[in-house]
């Protein structure tokens, strides 16, 4: 599908309630007072979303200062310092055991899909919920899941693109925490609500319009983070198959130890997620080495999860102008005016040899 955007009735009518038949009977002081204070709400995120327009004017985003992916070790030190962990697993993993003191966002999938400036009631709904669940995007952040999951990732990306600029992940995730013997908690735990004021940074993201404006552009690469079998069109997920003109193949799973892991727990020739550990460094410059850290890098996957994690670990390297295309091939192969390559494709990479062809994605 193509970009989505909020149409200039969409910004008027704030949320559902205004579509709403009213009650003739007066208003209560205590409704008034909701209304009054949904209106300088809504007026405030205008008014910060003019102003991050304003001051994100350039091209491409900078490099993130210090690391990206942290350990157990680095987690519990920022615990102490009173850091916010994000669980971004889902609500029943969540009660079932999370790392002391997380918080669980209600709708995160509104935050993780970074939707445009265009759509402003779901940026109102972000502001809320972030708001509700204490994420605090001025204060240290931590995002973890289970081990190599690209939804800490995807977190990751969410709180930078929101104006968060002390935020890590925890790669190992829940999955590291419990090896080195730490504790955990089960059920609800809630953070006191806070108010939160989303800046959301358009140097971040690129849309299916910006992507197509720079095909062929010297001073632009493009980072194809799925299957080398959905890269070449012969697993077709979408209106077509192939890739973006260009784009080179480099699948998320190579981030990883073993690149075979999700295969094999799935075969049941593995017992655990231990292959699902980042690379060293030094074997991730390895695979990346094709590519240059100082041009604009857009990754993308089928729908915007993968590629979070080829986000992060090139922040982690240095990347200096990474941007995330949400929308990814599912809506680029829904594009007819979009053009659209087969096969193989330039391989850029990679010491450690392709994952299988048949490879499927973490769930």
């Amino acid at each position: 599908m193509a970009d989505s955007g909020a149409s200039q009735a969409g910004l008027i009518s704030i949320n559902d309630d205004a579509r709403r038949p009213r009650d003739k009977r007066a208003a209560s002081p205590v409704a008034r007072g909701l209304v009054v204070h949904a209106v300088i709400r809504s007026a405030l995120l205008l008014a910060s979303l003019l102003l991050s327009a304003l001051v994100t004017g350039g091209v491409g985003a900078t490099a993130v200062a210090g690391p990206v992916v942290v350990d157990a070790t680095e987690v519990a030190a920022a615990m102490a310092r009173g850091a916010i962990v994000w669980d971004a697993r889902d609500l029943s993993a969540f009660r079932q055991a999370h790392l002391p003191g997380a918080v669980h966002v209600s709708e995160a999938e509104r935050a993780l899909r970074l939707p445009t400036v265009q759509e402003f009631s779901e940026l109102v709904r972000v502001e809320r919920n972030f708001s509700d669940a204490g994420l605090d995007l001025t204060r240290e952040i931590v995002v973890y899941a289970h081990r190599g999951s690209p939804l800490a990732y995807a977190g990751f990306a969410a709180a930078q693109y929101f104006g968060a600029r002390r935020v890590v992940v925890f790669h190992d995730g829940i999955d590291g925490w419990h090896e080195a013997g730490r504790p955990l908690e089960a059920g609800d735990t809630r953070r006191p609500p806070v108010t939160v004021r989303i800046a959301p940074d358009p140097r971040l993201s690129v849309t299916t319009d910006e992507l197509k404006a720079r095909l062929g552009r010297a001073d632009v690469q493009i980072v194809d983070a799925r299957t080398p079998a959905e890269f070449s069109g012969r697993d077709v997920r979408a209106p077509r198959g192939g890739h973006v003109p260009g784009a080179v193949s480099i699948p998320y799973e190579w981030n990883w130890v073993d690149p075979d892991t999700a295969v094999k727990l799935a075969r049941r020739q593995a017992t655990d997620t231990r292959g699902m550990a980042l690379k060293p460094v030094d074997d991730l410059k390895r695979l990346y080495a094709g590519l240059d850290p100082t041009k604009e890098t857009i990754v993308y996957c089928q729908t915007g999860g993968r590629a979070s994690e080829t986000f992060g670990v090139l922040k982690e390297l240095g990347f200096e102008k990474v941007r995330l295309y949400k929308l990814s091939w599912s809506a680029w192969a829904a594009r007819p005016d979009t053009p659209v390559e087969t096969g193989a494709g330039p391989q850029v990479c990679c010491a450690t040899g392709p994952a299988t062809a048949d490879q499927r994605p973490v769930p």
